[in-house]
């Protein structure tokens, strides 16, 4: 339950970069990171 109140807290704060279209291979450090924290809280969330 904690991980599906935190990934809706991310999807309202956190930008999502999918659609804008991000070519990851151009992405700064910090936008890898919000990436990968993305990816962790949502398949946590998932597993839940």
């Amino acid at each position: 339950m904690f991980y599906k109140i935190l990934a809706k807290i991310n999807k309202a704060i956190l930008p999502s970069y999918t659609k804008r279209g991000l070519d990851l291979a151009k992405a700064s450090k910090l936008q890898l990171a919000i990436i990968g924290w993305r990816y962790y809280i949502t398949t946590r969330a998932l597993d839940s």
